[in-house]
């Protein structure tokens, strides 16, 4: 799920796992070594876009279409990377297939998650982000002690043996950690504990950066929004001129704003007027996307971006299950690696995220990723980008090829 105020940006993700009955064991937790993490090639970590741009585009297509999305492909696949530590068999296969990640091992998967966990917040020191990870089970729950070890070192997870029994306190440790993890843009991801449930796996990450160029507040105007369903809406419209990166392709034009040192950006998909934008998106390839950033140029923008806030909650059972994991959810699931004496299954992924973007910077962005390419210009003639309507937002990392955040923006409004 995803929450997040004014200059923050949350992205949080839970897994719950159940069993029809429990063990009065407790596991102990004992030490790995710590995988290496030592940078992967960019092929490995490119591959994964796919799994990004298909989950944005299945979420998307299960929202009502007039309706703002906002997602988090990195945190969704950090917590579907823990969970995968726990599966087997071929609900492990699935899992993997669907990640993209059916070539690497479990050392090299778990590798890449702890390399881009650790260095994260070294990657720009003018942005703030944090990843952070826990694991919450029963105490009457018998948890294999590797699977917990694993968690810990490569994913610099928190395990916390809670009685839950006592669901209500159990319940507020938890959200307490999300709120702080959150910097309590996200107060509360556990509505409440059901009988059946031993075990969350939850994910979240926090960013906050200033624009590289900042917008002057004083040009801000109140303008019009085409929204789509054709009817107009007033905004607050940030206005400046500069030079960004620019991309004209077949259907839409791109925009990269970028952030502190650059190594985080703000992609901006802006279909052409005659262009649905979930037409647009639902059509979008990844061939596409690496098109667009094969084929930016720096050129002089007169950008025109409403500033919005926006909040997300999306289950999301289905949309995994439409993208291949399916096992998990039911009676066949394989979670053995989890634990040995009990048959698991996944009850529910949620995801809630929570996005500002104002004349500083963002503090919640979700991006949503377009493939660019140019066409002939003239770079000394500034080329005007208005968002007056729907868009499409990615929110990208340089050093890893990492889509953080992805949003469709039909209804920009500041709360």
């Amino acid at each position: 799920m995803k929450k997040i105020t004014i200059k923050l940006l949350c992205f949080f993700c839970l897994l719950s796992i159940v069993i029809a009955c429990t063990s009065s064991d407790t596991a102990e937790i004992t030490p790995d070594p710590k995988p290496d993490a030592g940078e992967l090639p960019k092929d490995v970590v490119s591959d994964t876009s796919s799994f990004e741009i298909s989950f944005f585009q299945q979420t998307n297509a299960v929202e009502k279409q007039t309706e703002n999305v906002f997602v988090s492909p990195l945190s969704l696949k950090v917590a579907l990377a823990m969970l995968l530590n726990g599966a087997d068999g071929n609900t492990a296969q699935e899992i993997k297939r669907t990640l993209k990640h059916q070539n690497l091992s479990m050392l090299e998967i778990n590798a890449l998650y702890n390399n881009l966990i650790a260095n994260a917040a070294k990657i720009d020191e003018k942005v703030q982000i944090e990843i952070a990870n826990s694991v919450w089970y029963s105490n009457d729950f018998a948890v294999e002690p590797s699977f917990l070890s694993v968690l810990q070192n490569s994913f610099q997870a928190e395990a916390t043996a809670l009685n839950f029994r006592d669901k209500e306190n159990s319940k507020n440790q938890i959200n307490q950690w999300v709120s702080q993890k959150t910097r309590n843009k996200i107060n509360k991801i556990i509505d409440q504990i059901q009988p059946e449930e031993v075990m969350f796996l939850i994910n979240a990450v926090y960013f906050k950066a200033d624009w590289l160029y900042n917008f002057d507040p004083t040009s801000t105007q109140d303008q019009p929004f085409t929204l789509i369903d054709q009817s107009r809406a007033n905004v607050k419209m940030m206005q400046q001129q500069a030079s960004f990166s620019y991309a004209s392709r077949n259907g839409y034009r791109a925009v990269v704003l970028p952030y502190g040192k650059g190594n985080f950006n703000l992609t901006i998909l802006l279909p052409n007027a005659e262009k649905n934008i979930n037409e647009f998106i639902k059509e979008y390839t990844l061939v596409e996307w690496k098109a667009l950033q094969e084929n930016m140029k720096t050129q002089k923008v007169n950008l025109s971006l409403p500033k919005f806030t926006l909040e997300y909650e999306k289950n999301l059972n289905q949309i995994l299950q439409s993208m291949g994991i399916k096992e998990a959810f039911g009676n066949k699931a394989n979670l053995s690696k989890i634990s040995k004496t009990q048959g698991l299954y996944v009850t529910q992924v949620k995801q809630k995220t929570f996005v500002q973007i104002d004349e500083k910077g963002t503090e919640a962005a979700a991006v949503t990723s377009i493939g660019v390419g140019t066409t002939s210009f003239n770079p000394n003639d500034p080329i005007f980008f208005v968002c007056n309507s729907p868009f499409v937002v990615v929110l990208t990392e340089k050093q890893h090829n990492t889509i953080l955040f992805m949003g469709k923006i039909a209804k920009p409004e500041v709360k």
